[in-house]
């Protein structure tokens, strides 16, 4: 079992966003701003959907994790961190997702 966490991508994307865009494909995907990073994020979730709709489980795997790099690349350009979006996601255990969507306001 991998001992690597979301915590320590979250680490290593901060790292790498320093460095040099032509060396680092993180510090190139920061260099292009947050629209060009929010489409890359897009582009990986379709892969991953389309991945789980064929039922290609290593597929799926690997799109998961393209995924969830971007996602992160994503909120390290907003400033948002990782921990935020865990405790969102603890907060949300409180009750069931049925009751917790129902309470939410409309947008």
């Amino acid at each position: 079992m991998s001992q690597f966490t979301l915590e320590h991508l979250e680490a290593l994307i901060a790292v790498r966003a320093g460095a040099d865009p032509a060396e680092s494909h993180t510090a190139k995907l920061v260099a292009r701003g947050m629209s060009q990073a929010t489409k890359k994020l897009g582009e990986e979730a379709v892969e991953t959907v389309i991945a789980g709709m064929k039922g290609d489980i290593e597929e799926l795997t690997k799109e998961s994790a393209d995924m969830l790099y971007h996602l992160l690349v994503v909120l390290y350009i907003a400033g948002v961190p990782l921990k935020d979006v865990l405790d969102e996601l603890a907060s949300r255990t409180a009750q069931s997702g049925i009751a917790e969507k129902a309470a939410r306001k409309p947008v």
